[in-house]
Protein backbone atom coordinates (compact mmCIF):
# COMPACT_ATOMS: atom_id res chain seq x y z
CA UNK A 1 0.00 0.00 0.00
CA UNK A 2 1.49 3.48 -1.04
CA UNK A 3 1.49 5.69 2.30
CA UNK A 4 1.97 9.88 1.65
CA UNK A 5 1.89 11.75 5.22
CA UNK A 6 0.82 14.95 4.88
CA UNK A 7 1.71 16.33 7.85
CA UNK A 8 5.60 15.25 7.98
CA UNK A 9 5.92 16.00 4.76
CA UNK A 10 7.81 13.12 3.79
CA UNK A 11 7.54 11.17 0.44
CA UNK A 12 5.22 8.70 0.18
CA UNK A 13 6.27 4.78 0.63
CA UNK A 14 4.93 1.36 0.56
CA UNK A 15 3.55 -0.54 3.38
CA UNK A 16 5.53 -4.13 3.04
CA UNK A 17 4.10 -6.78 5.44
CA UNK A 18 6.70 -8.30 8.17
CA UNK A 19 6.73 -11.30 9.39
CA UNK A 20 5.58 -12.39 12.61
CA UNK A 21 8.47 -14.08 13.15
CA UNK A 22 10.64 -11.47 12.06
CA UNK A 23 8.77 -9.45 14.70
CA UNK A 24 9.53 -11.62 17.88
CA UNK A 25 13.23 -11.65 16.79
CA UNK A 26 13.62 -7.97 16.47
CA UNK A 27 11.85 -7.60 19.70
CA UNK A 28 13.91 -9.73 21.57
CA UNK A 29 16.82 -8.38 20.32
CA UNK A 30 16.05 -4.41 20.81
CA UNK A 31 12.94 -4.46 23.07
CA UNK A 32 9.22 -4.84 21.99
CA UNK A 33 9.23 -0.31 21.17
CA UNK A 34 11.69 2.44 21.19
CA UNK A 35 10.95 2.59 25.51
CA UNK A 36 9.99 -1.03 26.28
CA UNK A 37 6.49 -1.30 27.85
CA UNK A 38 8.28 -3.96 30.53
CA UNK A 39 10.10 -1.29 32.35
CA UNK A 40 7.31 1.85 31.49
CA UNK A 41 5.03 -1.03 33.18
CA UNK A 42 7.40 -1.29 36.47
CA UNK A 43 8.54 2.20 36.87
CA UNK A 44 4.67 3.12 36.81
CA UNK A 45 3.76 0.97 39.81
CA UNK A 46 6.63 1.65 41.53
CA UNK A 47 5.23 5.57 41.39
CA UNK A 48 2.24 3.91 42.73
CA UNK A 49 3.54 2.13 45.97
CA UNK A 50 4.98 5.41 47.13
CA UNK A 51 1.83 6.74 48.47
CA UNK A 52 1.83 2.82 50.99
CA UNK A 53 4.61 4.42 52.69
CA UNK A 54 3.14 7.59 53.43
CA UNK A 55 2.86 6.89 57.10
CA UNK A 56 6.26 6.20 58.08
CA UNK A 57 6.64 9.19 60.28
CA UNK A 58 3.14 10.69 60.89
CA UNK A 59 3.70 9.76 64.13
CA UNK A 60 6.94 10.95 64.91
CA UNK A 61 4.91 14.19 62.88
CA UNK A 62 2.27 14.72 65.37
CA UNK A 63 4.30 14.05 68.20
CA UNK A 64 6.60 17.41 67.21
CA UNK A 65 4.28 19.35 66.12
CA UNK A 66 2.36 18.85 68.83
CA UNK A 67 5.59 20.51 70.93
CA UNK A 68 6.09 23.16 68.48
CA UNK A 69 2.75 24.00 69.28
CA UNK A 70 2.90 24.86 72.96
CA UNK A 71 6.32 26.25 71.60
CA UNK A 72 4.27 28.70 69.58
CA UNK A 73 1.69 29.24 72.11
CA UNK A 74 4.34 29.94 74.97
CA UNK A 75 6.12 32.93 72.48
CA UNK A 76 2.46 34.46 71.49
CA UNK A 77 0.97 34.54 74.94
CA UNK A 78 4.25 35.74 76.40
CA UNK A 79 4.36 38.52 73.20
CA UNK A 80 0.82 39.73 74.01
CA UNK A 81 1.61 39.89 78.31
CA UNK A 82 4.48 42.13 77.24
CA UNK A 83 2.11 44.27 75.19
CA UNK A 84 4.15 43.43 72.32
CA UNK A 85 1.39 42.11 70.18
CA UNK A 86 -2.58 42.96 70.46
CA UNK A 87 -4.80 39.25 70.81
CA UNK A 88 -5.41 38.17 66.75
CA UNK A 89 -7.65 35.05 66.34
CA UNK A 90 -6.96 33.65 62.65
CA UNK A 91 -2.98 33.39 63.52
CA UNK A 92 -3.50 31.34 66.17
CA UNK A 93 -5.62 28.81 64.19
CA UNK A 94 -3.16 28.43 61.62
CA UNK A 95 -1.11 25.57 63.90
CA UNK A 96 -4.19 23.80 64.17
CA UNK A 97 -4.69 23.63 60.25
CA UNK A 98 -0.93 22.49 59.95
CA UNK A 99 -1.77 19.24 62.16
CA UNK A 100 -4.64 18.79 60.35
CA UNK A 101 -2.94 18.54 57.51
CA UNK A 102 -0.22 15.77 59.32
CA UNK A 103 -3.81 13.90 60.41
CA UNK A 104 -4.92 13.61 56.79
CA UNK A 105 -1.40 13.66 54.99
CA UNK A 106 -2.79 10.81 52.83
CA UNK A 107 -6.05 13.02 50.90
CA UNK A 108 -4.10 15.87 51.23
CA UNK A 109 -1.32 14.46 49.23
CA UNK A 110 -3.67 12.55 46.81
CA UNK A 111 -5.25 16.09 46.42
CA UNK A 112 -2.54 17.72 45.84
CA UNK A 113 -0.78 15.37 43.42
CA UNK A 114 -4.70 15.03 41.19
CA UNK A 115 -3.78 17.97 39.15
CA UNK A 116 -0.20 16.75 38.39
CA UNK A 117 -1.80 13.19 37.36
CA UNK A 118 -4.34 14.73 34.93
CA UNK A 119 -1.75 16.27 33.25
CA UNK A 120 0.23 12.62 33.22
CA UNK A 121 -2.71 10.76 31.85
CA UNK A 122 -3.82 13.46 28.82
CA UNK A 123 0.28 13.85 28.23
CA UNK A 124 0.62 9.80 28.40
CA UNK A 125 -2.99 8.73 25.90
CA UNK A 126 -0.83 11.38 23.63
CA UNK A 127 2.33 9.46 23.76
CA UNK A 128 0.51 6.18 23.68
CA UNK A 129 -1.18 6.73 20.68
CA UNK A 130 1.85 7.90 18.55
CA UNK A 131 4.20 4.69 19.66
CA UNK A 132 1.83 2.00 18.00
CA UNK A 133 2.62 3.74 14.44
CA UNK A 134 6.85 4.35 15.23
CA UNK A 135 7.05 0.57 16.70
CA UNK A 136 5.52 -0.05 13.13
CA UNK A 137 7.96 2.21 11.34
CA UNK A 138 10.60 0.50 13.51
CA UNK A 139 9.84 -2.92 11.98
CA UNK A 140 9.73 -1.73 8.41
CA UNK A 141 13.10 0.01 8.64
CA UNK A 142 14.36 -2.87 10.08
CA UNK A 143 13.28 -5.27 7.40
CA UNK A 144 14.27 -2.99 4.82
CA UNK A 145 17.93 -2.90 6.23
CA UNK A 146 17.96 -6.77 6.41
CA UNK A 147 16.76 -6.85 2.38
CA UNK A 148 19.28 -4.31 1.70
CA UNK A 149 22.05 -6.35 3.67
CA UNK A 150 20.59 -9.23 1.75
CA UNK A 151 21.14 -7.39 -1.62
CA UNK A 152 24.45 -6.35 -0.74
CA UNK A 153 25.52 -10.07 0.54
CA UNK A 154 24.29 -11.51 -2.85
CA UNK A 155 26.23 -8.90 -5.32
CA UNK A 156 28.88 -9.57 -2.88
CA UNK A 157 28.79 -13.37 -3.73
CA UNK A 158 28.61 -12.48 -7.29
CA UNK A 159 31.78 -10.30 -7.48
CA UNK A 160 33.71 -13.02 -5.37
CA UNK A 161 32.72 -15.80 -8.47
CA UNK A 162 33.19 -13.98 -11.00
CA UNK A 163 36.49 -13.36 -9.38
CA UNK A 164 37.12 -16.93 -9.20
CA UNK A 165 36.54 -17.49 -12.70
CA UNK A 166 38.88 -14.69 -13.71
CA UNK A 167 41.40 -15.76 -11.63
CA UNK A 168 40.94 -19.26 -13.35
CA UNK A 169 40.74 -18.00 -16.75
CA UNK A 170 43.44 -15.70 -16.41
CA UNK A 171 46.10 -18.68 -14.95
CA UNK A 172 45.23 -20.40 -18.01
CA UNK A 173 44.80 -17.77 -20.85
CA UNK A 174 47.30 -15.44 -20.03
CA UNK A 175 50.64 -16.10 -21.36
CA UNK A 176 48.43 -16.58 -24.86
CA UNK A 177 47.22 -13.46 -25.07
CA UNK A 178 48.77 -10.20 -26.14
CA UNK A 179 49.58 -7.02 -24.29
CA UNK A 180 46.67 -5.01 -25.58
CA UNK A 181 44.60 -7.49 -24.41
CA UNK A 182 45.71 -7.67 -21.09
CA UNK A 183 44.87 -3.81 -20.74
CA UNK A 184 41.63 -4.23 -21.68
CA UNK A 185 41.33 -7.03 -19.34
CA UNK A 186 42.45 -4.95 -17.13
CA UNK A 187 40.21 -2.26 -17.28
CA UNK A 188 37.02 -4.88 -17.27
CA UNK A 189 38.30 -6.91 -13.99
CA UNK A 190 39.61 -3.93 -11.67
CA UNK A 191 36.10 -2.36 -11.33
CA UNK A 192 34.76 -5.82 -10.49
CA UNK A 193 37.89 -6.33 -7.63
CA UNK A 194 36.78 -2.84 -6.47
CA UNK A 195 32.83 -3.63 -6.02
CA UNK A 196 33.96 -6.34 -4.24
CA UNK A 197 35.85 -4.90 -1.88
CA UNK A 198 33.18 -2.21 -1.15
CA UNK A 199 30.35 -4.50 -0.53
CA UNK A 200 32.05 -6.05 2.28
CA UNK A 201 29.06 -5.59 4.67
CA UNK A 202 29.86 -7.80 7.59
CA UNK A 203 31.76 -5.03 9.41
CA UNK A 204 29.25 -2.16 8.54
CA UNK A 205 26.22 -4.40 9.94
CA UNK A 206 28.33 -4.47 13.12
CA UNK A 207 29.02 -1.05 13.13
CA UNK A 208 25.27 -0.21 12.27
CA UNK A 209 24.09 -2.17 15.19
CA UNK A 210 26.51 -1.01 17.78
CA UNK A 211 25.35 2.93 16.90
CA UNK A 212 21.70 2.15 16.72
CA UNK A 213 21.60 0.25 19.92
CA UNK A 214 23.75 2.96 21.71
CA UNK A 215 21.57 5.77 20.53
CA UNK A 216 18.28 4.00 21.10
CA UNK A 217 19.82 2.52 24.75
CA UNK A 218 20.86 6.44 25.84
CA UNK A 219 17.45 7.57 24.84
CA UNK A 220 15.91 4.82 27.08
CA UNK A 221 18.73 5.53 29.94
CA UNK A 222 17.58 9.42 29.91
CA UNK A 223 14.17 8.47 30.13
CA UNK A 224 14.31 5.54 32.77
CA UNK A 225 16.35 8.57 35.08
CA UNK A 226 13.56 11.00 35.32
CA UNK A 227 10.63 8.36 35.99
CA UNK A 228 13.30 7.45 38.58
CA UNK A 229 14.17 10.99 39.96
CA UNK A 230 10.50 11.19 40.46
CA UNK A 231 10.08 8.48 42.17
CA UNK A 232 12.71 8.93 44.37
CA UNK A 233 12.46 12.67 44.93
CA UNK A 234 8.47 11.85 45.36
CA UNK A 235 9.25 9.42 48.26
CA UNK A 236 11.38 11.74 50.34
CA UNK A 237 8.92 13.96 49.93
CA UNK A 238 5.28 12.37 50.98
CA UNK A 239 7.94 10.03 53.88
CA UNK A 240 9.49 13.21 55.05
CA UNK A 241 6.59 15.97 54.38
CA UNK A 242 5.28 15.85 57.53
CA UNK A 243 8.26 16.72 59.17
CA UNK A 244 8.09 20.19 57.23
CA UNK A 245 4.20 20.64 58.21
CA UNK A 246 5.65 20.32 61.97
CA UNK A 247 8.43 22.27 61.51
CA UNK A 248 6.57 25.09 59.68
CA UNK A 249 4.48 25.79 62.60
CA UNK A 250 7.06 28.00 64.22
CA UNK A 251 7.41 31.57 62.97
CA UNK A 252 11.30 30.92 62.09
CA UNK A 253 10.32 27.92 59.66
CA UNK A 254 6.76 29.31 58.39
CA UNK A 255 7.65 29.11 54.37
CA UNK A 256 8.85 25.48 55.39
CA UNK A 257 5.21 24.06 54.30
CA UNK A 258 4.90 26.34 51.29
CA UNK A 259 8.25 25.68 49.68
CA UNK A 260 7.60 21.76 50.38
CA UNK A 261 3.76 22.58 48.02
CA UNK A 262 6.03 23.60 45.57
CA UNK A 263 8.24 21.26 45.29
CA UNK A 264 5.95 18.44 45.20
CA UNK A 265 4.28 19.71 42.69
CA UNK A 266 6.91 20.28 40.97
CA UNK A 267 8.07 16.64 41.16
CA UNK A 268 4.75 15.80 40.45
CA UNK A 269 4.86 17.12 37.07
CA UNK A 270 8.05 15.43 35.75
CA UNK A 271 5.83 12.63 34.86
CA UNK A 272 3.12 14.63 32.73
CA UNK A 273 6.45 17.10 31.00
CA UNK A 274 8.21 13.98 30.44
CA UNK A 275 5.38 12.13 28.17
CA UNK A 276 5.13 15.37 26.62
CA UNK A 277 8.48 14.96 25.99
CA UNK A 278 8.39 11.85 24.40
CA UNK A 279 5.59 12.55 22.19
CA UNK A 280 7.12 15.87 20.46
CA UNK A 281 10.54 13.18 20.01
CA UNK A 282 8.20 10.57 18.69
CA UNK A 283 7.38 13.33 16.16
CA UNK A 284 10.66 13.31 15.03
CA UNK A 285 10.95 9.78 15.08
CA UNK A 286 8.12 9.44 12.96
CA UNK A 287 9.93 11.83 10.14
CA UNK A 288 13.36 10.14 10.35
CA UNK A 289 11.73 6.49 9.81
CA UNK A 290 9.62 7.55 7.07
CA UNK A 291 12.37 9.15 5.29
CA UNK A 292 14.76 6.42 5.89
CA UNK A 293 12.21 4.01 5.12
CA UNK A 294 11.67 5.94 1.53
CA UNK A 295 15.47 5.61 0.41
CA UNK A 296 15.89 1.41 1.84
CA UNK A 297 13.02 1.36 -0.85
CA UNK A 298 14.37 2.86 -2.95
CA UNK A 299 17.86 1.43 -2.81
CA UNK A 300 16.12 -2.39 -2.83
CA UNK A 301 14.17 -1.38 -6.12
CA UNK A 302 10.83 -3.08 -7.30
CA UNK A 303 13.10 -3.86 -10.34
CA UNK A 304 15.85 -5.12 -8.52
CA UNK A 305 18.41 -3.04 -6.88
CA UNK A 306 20.53 -0.43 -8.08
CA UNK A 307 24.09 -1.43 -8.29
CA UNK A 308 25.08 1.75 -8.03
CA UNK A 309 23.10 3.40 -5.65
CA UNK A 310 24.09 0.43 -3.21
CA UNK A 311 28.01 1.04 -3.93
CA UNK A 312 27.51 4.40 -2.82
CA UNK A 313 25.48 3.45 0.17
CA UNK A 314 27.80 0.56 1.51
CA UNK A 315 31.04 2.71 1.18
CA UNK A 316 29.48 5.26 3.64
CA UNK A 317 30.83 2.81 6.67
CA UNK A 318 27.40 2.10 8.36
CA UNK A 319 24.34 0.94 6.45
CA UNK A 320 22.28 3.85 7.83
CA UNK A 321 21.45 7.13 7.25
CA UNK A 322 21.99 8.56 10.68
CA UNK A 323 18.89 10.31 10.47
CA UNK A 324 16.96 8.18 13.49
CA UNK A 325 20.01 7.28 15.19
CA UNK A 326 20.19 11.25 15.29
CA UNK A 327 16.75 11.62 16.66
CA UNK A 328 17.24 9.33 19.44
CA UNK A 329 20.62 11.29 20.47
CA UNK A 330 18.08 14.59 21.09
CA UNK A 331 15.59 12.86 22.57
CA UNK A 332 17.92 11.42 25.08
CA UNK A 333 19.43 15.30 25.33
CA UNK A 334 15.74 16.88 25.70
CA UNK A 335 14.66 14.16 28.27
CA UNK A 336 16.85 15.70 31.17
CA UNK A 337 15.34 18.70 30.76
CA UNK A 338 12.21 18.07 32.09
CA UNK A 339 13.32 19.00 35.36
CA UNK A 340 14.35 22.67 34.16
CA UNK A 341 10.89 22.80 32.42
CA UNK A 342 8.71 21.88 35.69
CA UNK A 343 10.36 24.67 37.62
CA UNK A 344 8.93 27.32 34.09
CA UNK A 345 5.74 25.89 35.55
CA UNK A 346 5.97 25.96 39.21
CA UNK A 347 8.71 27.83 40.51
CA UNK A 348 11.13 25.90 43.23
CA UNK A 349 14.82 25.44 44.42
CA UNK A 350 17.12 23.21 45.87
CA UNK A 351 14.36 19.92 43.47
CA UNK A 352 16.00 21.44 40.24
CA UNK A 353 19.65 21.56 41.06
CA UNK A 354 19.39 18.37 42.53
CA UNK A 355 17.86 16.83 39.53
CA UNK A 356 20.47 18.82 37.14
CA UNK A 357 23.13 17.36 39.40
CA UNK A 358 21.71 14.06 38.42
CA UNK A 359 21.38 14.56 35.07
CA UNK A 360 25.15 16.26 34.58
CA UNK A 361 26.27 12.57 36.47
CA UNK A 362 23.88 10.70 33.48
CA UNK A 363 25.27 12.95 30.50
CA UNK A 364 28.76 12.30 31.91
CA UNK A 365 28.14 8.59 31.75
CA UNK A 366 26.65 8.52 28.30
CA UNK A 367 29.22 10.62 27.49
CA UNK A 368 32.13 7.92 28.67
CA UNK A 369 29.59 5.45 27.12
CA UNK A 370 30.21 6.52 23.77
CA UNK A 371 33.92 7.21 23.88
CA UNK A 372 34.24 3.41 24.88
CA UNK A 373 31.85 2.49 21.92
CA UNK A 374 33.82 5.14 19.69
CA UNK A 375 37.23 3.25 20.95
Amino acid sequence: MYILNTMTGTAGFFVQAVPDSFKDTFNFLQGNGVYEEGMMHFLHEMKNTIWTHYDAFIADAQALAAIFILIFFAIKSYEMISGDKQLEIMPLLRPFGLTMVILWWSIFTRVLAYPTDVVEQKTSAMFDGSQSEINDLRLQRAKLMVEVSDQLYKIQAETQTAKTEADTWYENAWESVKSSVKEGFSEVWNPIVEMRNRLEVGLQLLATSLLETLAIWILRICTYIIFIIQIIFSTILIILGPFSVAVSILPAFRDSFSTWVARFISVNLYSGIAYLVMYVASLFQHYALEAEITRYQELVGTGGASLEKLGWFASNGILSFGMVIVTFIIGALTMLTVPSISTWIVSTSGVSSAASSMGRGASSMTRIAGQIMGG
